[in-house]
């Protein structure tokens, strides 16, 4: 008896390894996936029903607030540039020479013909900023483990009313993700691999995105690469800078 006893008294003085709360895995993907600024080259290939098409840019981007990209390639699309301040967006192209502000419904147009908005490209805030979490499950996806989180939108500002998001239990980073409108449709599906240690973090570099309302096989962007936290030109981040 005083053996079993002594047993129980030990278990209970054993520390105890439960799960983190819903709230503390997104902020844990936030640390992943936000950055006080960032570097990046990539690629964007665009799968339609006959043909696909890739094309390079090279992106500088600071907080939530300032983002600049230029295309690089292929030639008819080389020159294009995005510049966005706060919450204003505006694109420059050099076959026209002209400078133009997006706003409102037009943010919602597809960027090149991709499964991006131009409401995606601009949405950097940290999803704990705008979003409750709530823990609905576990997964495996691709052989990694999963918690399955369901995000609901606390602000009314917001892209996508709800979220349902399979983050990798170990790294931290989210492994595949769906969109939906407040109405409860499915509006799109991310997919995200080939993670990576960069810079002392997790971070996917292949992200597939699909646009459920329209005919394609996706959009796949590419990370070649991104640095973290590097000192990034004050001017980049001016209007100047599009028409140079």
């Amino acid at each position: 008896m005083k053996t079993i006893l002594s047993l129980l008294a030990m278990l209970l003085t054993l520390p105890s390894f439960s799960q983190p709360g819903a709230n503390d895995i997104l902020d844990r993907v936030d640390r992943n996936m936000s950055s006080e600024n960032r570097i990046m080259e990539s690629s964007m290939t665009i799968h339609g029903r006959r043909s696909s098409r890739t094309m390079t840019m090279r992106t500088y981007g600071v907080g939530e607030t300032k983002a600049y990209t230029e295309y690089l390639a292929p030639a008819r699309e080389q020159g294009t540039k995005m510049l966005k301040l706060e919450n204003q967006l505006w694109i420059y192209s050099p076959s026209t020479d002209r400078t133009i502000q997006l706003s409102g419904h037009m943010l919602r147009q597809s960027v090149m013909g991709s499964d991006l908005s131009y409401e995606d490209m601009m949405e950097d805030r940290k999803l704990t900023d705008i979003y409750q979490a709530k823990n609905i499950g576990e997964e495996t996806i691709d052989g990694r483990k999963a918690y399955i989180l369901e995000l609901t939108a606390k602000v009314e500002d917001v892209n996508y009313h709800t979220r349902k998001m399979w983050i990798d239990t170990e790294r931290y980073v989210p492994l595949k993700e769906e969109l939906f409108a407040k109405s409860g449709q499915l509006l799109k599906r991310t997919t995200l691999t080939d993670v990576k240690q960069i810079d002392g973090r997790w971070f996917p570099t292949i992200m597939v995105y699909k646009d459920m309302l329209k005919q394609g096989e996706g959009t796949e962007f590419k990370i070649t690469s991104i640095k973290f936290n590097k000192q990034i030109p004050e001017h980049i981040f001016t209007k100047a800078v599009l028409r140079r």
